[in-house]
């Protein structure tokens, strides 16, 4: 009997880092520090898998899941996958584990052809140029860079047929045994599964559920981003254009994406003590309008769309920091275990490394959750860390100068490129062919669905 599992999905979002000239390693960490790929399902933690989530984690662990012998359900809170969001990267190890998938063919017929980027200054002036070939395609713009829902899509399209997917539903309570867990939903139905994968990003739910609250987990970097699409009236074409005040700490950027009449903005600026409602938007919307007047540049032309925009998107820019990913049958994935922060702009990264580590190692271990969590949690512990440490250095480079301001770190040092160099290939990815089928758990029960 396979082993039913559900899993959960999450997503991500754009960038940061300072201007920086100099060595392709310091040219790399500002690729993942500016543009990176932020979880937009983290904006609403709109989806939760038996595992609970937001859109592409889910669709990443499912598959793996799947392909090693699993019963995979995965559970999204929207009623259906979200197009568009913002562009995401793999590098490194990450564009290994989209070819062992098979993926990636496919993956890059869907890329968003960024041919580049351009830091400017207020007059659009440019400074500093970055190509997406530079870097062995590891760069700043990454030559795998896709939109979040095209990524979902090309996921959901290769496992639609082997992987139950749940649209429009989410995780509300759960209780485990030693055989298993029997999972209420928001909907009314109960179900039992052998274990639950929460990959529901940053404000994660099945976290809090399980593992504690939030404010025990999170660590704020002392900044907040905010991201929406606009209509193209900039002329973007196939360029990302960035401007950044040092003096201010906040920043603006456009990016072309695969709709040439749009385009996406992202704004950047530091608050040590924000304390908005993540989920209220015009709060929000209000809290951005203050805290970018005055940039120059484009920022105004920007904020006149600010209102009529289908879908702002603002939240801190925060870590999540965990003892350990996993408790009894439940285990976390992506950001909603070891968020990076868009400041290291290695989140999809993590997410896909983690999602094959995890799919792989249960399968090795018969599916016994104990073995199969603890192995995956020692071979990524190392690689979370190292771009948890890229993010907070990122972070630390944008904050407003000052007398109690940290010296900021030198990107020039031997030391920073060793770390970039671990943030990007520092993983060993076990070739998992061959593995046994899923050896369901002794006392596995069949998943069941039935409204109280």
């Amino acid at each position: 009997m396979d082993t039913p599992i559900t899993v959960g999905q999450c997503c991500e979002h754009p960038s940061a880092g300072k201007h920086m000239e100099g060595s392709d390693e310091r040219r790399r960490l500002k690729a993942g520090a500016r543009h990176s790929d932020w979880r937009a399902g983290d904006a609403g933690e709109r989806s939760q898998g038996v595992g609970g989530g937001s859109e592409h984690r889910g669709t990443r662990a499912g598959p793996l899941a799947a392909s090693a012998g699993a019963e995979v359900t995965v559970v999204e809170r929207a009623p259906e996958l979200r197009p568009g969001g913002q562009a995401v990267d793999a590098r490194g190890v990450a564009k290994e584990v989209i070819g062992r998938m098979g993926l990636d063919a496919a993956v890059r017929a869907a890329c968003t052809d960024t041919a580049g980027a351009h830091t400017v200054d207020a007059d659009g002036q440019v400074l500093e140029t970055f190509r997406a070939d530079d870097d062995g395609g590891d760069g700043f713009i990454a030559d795998i860079e896709i939109l979040r829902g095209d990524l979902s899509q090309v996921l959901y399209d290769d496992t639609r047929d082997g992987v139950e997917y749940v649209f429009g539903d989410r995780i509300a309570g759960l209780a485990q045994d030693v055989d298993g867990i029997d999972v209420v939903f928001a909907g009314g139905d109960r179900r039992r599964f052998a274990l639950v994968v929460g990959a529901d990003g940053l404000h994660s739910e099945l976290r809090a559920m399980v593992f504690g609250p939030h404010e025990r987990f999170l660590r704020h970097l002392g900044h907040v981003l905010a991201f929406y699409s606009v209509p193209n009236e900039f002329g973007l074409d196939r360029w990302l254009l960035e401007h950044q005040d040092q003096e201010t700490g906040r920043s603006a950027l456009l990016r072309p994406i695969q709709d040439a009449t749009r385009a996406m903005a992202m704004f950047y600026f530091p608050s040590a003590d924000f304390d908005v409602d993540h989920r209220d938007v015009a709060a929000q919307k209000v809290v951005l309008g203050e805290r970018m007047a005055g940039l120059g540049w484009l920022t105004p032309d920007i904020l006149a769309h600010l209102d009529d925009t289908p879908d702002f998107y603002l939240d801190q820019v925060a870590q999540v920091v965990m003892d350990r990913w996993s408790s009894g049958r439940v285990g976390l994935l992506g950001d909603a275990a070891y968020s990076s922060s868009p400041m290291s702009g290695q989140g999809t990264g993590l997410a896909l490394v983690g999602a094959y580590l995890l799919a792989g190692e249960l399968a090795a271990a018969g599916w016994d959750p104990d073995t199969g969590f603890a192995r995956y949690e020692a071979r990524m512990r190392s690689f979370v860390e190292a771009n948890q440490e890229i993010g907070r250095l990122n972070a630390r480079s944008r904050d407003v100068p000052g007398a109690d301001a940290e010296p900021r770190p030198d990107f020039a040092s031997a030391w920073f490129t060793e770390l970039v160099g671990r943030a990007i290939n520092g993983i060993e990815l076990p070739d998992y062919t061959g593995v046994p089928d899923s050896a369901a758990l002794a006392g596995s029960p069949i998943t069941s669905s039935a409204k109280p």
